[in-house]
């Protein structure tokens, strides 16, 4: 029976060759991480927190997942922040925005549902059921729904890459990254964005529509309309 032997990759013989494939690594390592320092040098003054985030009509609450129909413990920190803030004042209306693409899996409203259980009135609450990435969440929150600023509520590793989208959509944003305990999960979302970091900035150059657009849809204006008809009250 013969045994086969895996070939090791040739490496360049001569001082020269060797000498190109260090520039070339070196090359590809500096190409893979501007994305990520784009990201960080367009963003770096547009991080608060939920204390010192400028009042704000809007808050756009990014999908994380769901568990067992439930928002996942990522998406609750999310809420958690979004409903401190309206108790606070600081926001009116909160827009939740996440994947609702089949009938069993519907972000959304099981945002809606635990935004209410904690405090935030249903009024005050908009779905955008086809939010189905971080920019597509941008460019409907501001083409379908109309939101001209927000805060953008996500956690630390992925906030940057939504403020910088939203901008490149149109949208005038404050971020808020929500601290979470360093578990795989965190780790598996800080890798993550070095590769979606590169995506972010091919939407934000070319941008492209979205999945799905639909018509205008006027429930951010109304939200803030019943917020301002409970203000005068």
């Amino acid at each position: 029976m013969r045994r086969f032997r895996l070939r090791r990759p040739a490496l360049p013989r001569t001082r020269t060759g060797r000498r190109r494939l260090v520039r070339a690594v070196v090359a590809g390592c500096v190409l893979a991480l501007l994305p990520a320092t784009w990201l960080r040098l367009t963003t770096d003054d547009r991080l608060r927190t939920t204390a010192d985030v400028p009042r704000t009509d809007v808050a756009v609450v990014f999908g994380a997942g769901l568990w067992d129909g439930e928002p996942s413990p990522y998406l609750a920190h999310r809420l958690d922040a979004a409903a401190e803030l309206y108790r606070a004042g600081r926001i009116q209306v909160v827009l939740v925005t996440g994947d609702n693409s089949r009938e069993d899996y519907d972000e959304p409203d099981a945002m809606r549902a635990y935004l209410t259980r904690h405090g935030v009135p249903d009024t005050r609450i908009v779905s955008d059921y086809a939010g189905f990435d971080t920019w597509d969440s941008c460019v409907r929150a501001k083409r379908i729904f109309g939101v001209d600023r927000a805060v953008l509520i996500s956690q630390g590793f992925h906030i940057r890459r939504a403020v910088a989208l939203c901008r490149a959509a149109g949208v005038s944003s404050y971020g808020v990254g929500v601290a979470d305990r360093h578990d795989a999960t965190w780790y598996y979302g800080g890798v993550r964005e070095l590769f979606a970091a590169g995506k972010a900035a091919l939407d934000a150059t070319f941008r492209p529509d979205p999945h799905f657009l639909g018509p205008r849809e006027p429930g951010v204006e109304r939200a803030l309309a019943d917020a301002s008809a409970g203000a005068d009250g």
